[in-house]
């Protein structure tokens, strides 16, 4: 998969101008409307995006939820790119590098349910949506927008945002799915936060119809939507299925349109055991392969001994076989990652070009033990590990294989397995004794992946990282405009980290997108945007 130059580039945020979105149809093909779409899904632990990170909870409202802007999709879009296009937001320019000016559509409403009953979108909506999201209590995305000093409604229909510093990724972080949705204030004043079904109210091309707690969703169209003619699918059925065996028989059957797992793909080991069965059952099916920008890892409490010792840290690293996790869990098809995983190809620095790090993601447990040694730890130590399945049967096997490796240079981990509410709340945010192991988000652009996780005062800083070095490059790397000067800076602090090893990184997979051949004009990517992803396809059926 290559990325060409101008699609890094819209990548990057330096795109100045845009206009909206329009419905673009797959080739030769007259859309359908109507029908059902079966999902598999997950129970969401809320429904208030500003109040968790789960994907649980985003994937449901980006059905519900409009943005400023948002990411293009469909079978032109090459997945693990996400050039920017227009949502709410009729067009924009940037008169500076620290201001942005967004016309908005004129004649949006908000879905026809209490406490707005279908009135107008206006600016003001934007810039309540904008300083809630920076300002209430525990958003761990809100450092997404920390150089905005000021948003403001010029008019009913203009927003202008000024910044306190050039910040090059302010448009793909307003297009991203897990930062603005915007959000009316009378359903946070009638609710007081967002996390009950009923809050669920926004201007996006479907609206929640029902929800039924670990059973499933269903969303029926918004026939007020904004752009005219879309959603062309009537309804969407999620379903909640947390057992391996039973989703795999639901879809050898035919109940869902797309994979049954994240971003709707079927794990390689599953798909490998079913294929010929599928051939069979199901010959209509679509897939396409590209590699995951999910990649687990260990976090730890670099605060505290052992882990305060970089020592340990790089041992712990040199302690994991990766290209056995690779052949073990992905059946032999992944990628190492350095700090920003390789599916980000423009911004994953090579590992020929890590430098001294790179020696680290190599499989050397003689060396983890020498370096233990070194640092006082002759013998290993005990720890704990923070852990939820996800459930996912690959994470699993992946955890065992990593507390086994651990366990080999004399690093006895026990398992501290939690339900995963209780894990998002606590052990996501940096909140264990030891350590903690699992997938981090998927972001669409190297910002996320870094400053959110290395900078010292952010909350998904879960390894409780205070590094001046590294705080000073990330800043830097958000003011710099030009494309090869920003990247050089993105590879150097990942030769940094590298070195240092806050989080030991693990290898991902390589997904296989798979979806029903009735469903025409969908295409597969990255990201929690399934919403954005379906809202101009339809099924032929």
């Amino acid at each position: 998969m290559d990325l060409s130059r101008r699609h890094v580039l819209r990548l990057g945020g330096v795109a100045l101008a845009g206009t909206a979105v329009r419905p673009s149809h797959a080739r030769g093909q007259t859309p359908k409307r109507g029908g059902t779409l079966a999902l598999r899904t997950w129970d969401p632990p809320h429904f208030d995006p500003l109040q968790t990170i789960s994907y649980k909870t985003h994937i449901a409202l980006s059905f519900t939820h409009s943005r400023l802007l948002k990411h293009k999709a469909g079978p032109s879009v090459i997945p693990g790119t996400f050039p920017i296009e227009g949502d709410l937001a009729e067009s924009w320019r940037q008169p500076n590098e620290t201001t942005y000016v967004f016309k908005l559509r004129k004649g949006v409403r908000w879905h026809p349910k209490p406490p707005v009953n279908g009135r107008e979108l206006t600016a003001d909506d934007v810039v309540y949506s904008v300083n809630h999201f920076l300002t209430v209590k525990g958003n761990a995305n809100a450092y997404m927008l920390r150089s905005l000093e000021k948003a403001e409604a010029v008019d009913r229909h203009t927003v202008k945002f000024t910044l306190k510093e050039p910040f090059v990724w302010f448009l793909d972080m307003l297009a991203n799915p897990m930062a603005v949705a915007v959000i009316a204030r009378e359903v946070v004043e009638k609710y007081g936060d967002l996390k009950k079904a009923e809050s669920v109210v926004g201007t996006g091309p479907w609206m929640l119809d029902a929800y039924r707690p670990n059973v499933g969703l269903t969303f029926v169209s918004n026939p007020g939507y904004f752009i005219a003619g879309l959603p062309y699918i009537a309804r969407v059925e999620m379903t909640v299925d947390e057992d391996n065996a039973s989703r795999i028989a639901a879809f050898l059957a035919g109940k869902y349109d797309l994979g049954w797992e994240f971003p709707g793909t079927i794990n390689r080991t599953d798909w490998v055991q079913i294929t010929d069965t599928l051939k069979q059952k199901r010959p209509n099916l679509k897939t396409v392969e590209f590699p995951s920008a999910v990649m687990s890892h260990i976090s730890m409490r670099t605060d505290t001994k052992p882990f305060s010792d970089v020592r340990v840290r790089q041992a712990m690293s040199l302690a994991i076989d990766r290209q056995a996790i690779i052949d073990a869990v992905f059946e032999g098809v992944g990628v190492i990652n350095p700090p920003v995983p390789a599916a980000l190809r423009e911004w994953s620095v090579p590992m020929d070009k890590l430098g001294e790090g790179a020696k680290y993601y190599t499989y050397d447990p003689a060396e983890a033990k020498r370096l233990l040694a070194a640092a006082g730890y002759p013998n290993g130590f005990p720890a704990s590990m923070c852990f939820t399945t996800y459930g996912s049967t690959i994470l699993v096997d992946a955890m065992q294989l990593v507390q086994k490796y651990l366990k080999d240079v004399g690093i006895d981990v026990k398992l501290d397995t939690k339900e995963y509410g209780a894990y998002i709340s606590t052990c996501f945010y940096g909140k264990f004794d030891s350590m903690t192991y699992g997938p981090q988000t998927g972001f669409l652009e190297p910002d996320n992946f870094l400053f959110g996780q290395y900078y010292r005062e952010e909350l998904k800083n879960q390894s409780h990282i205070d590094d001046p070095v590294v705080s000073d490059l990330l800043v830097r790397q958000r003011r710099t405009v030009d494309f090869a000067k920003r990247r050089e800076v993105i590879f150097d602090i990942q030769r940094h980290l590298a070195k240092q090893q806050y989080y030991v990184q693990m290898p991902s997979g390589v997904y296989i997108g798979v979806w029903e051949g009735a469903l025409k004009n969908y295409a597969p990517s990255f990201g929690y945007d399934y919403g954005g992803r379906l809202m101009a396809a339809w099924l032929d059926r």
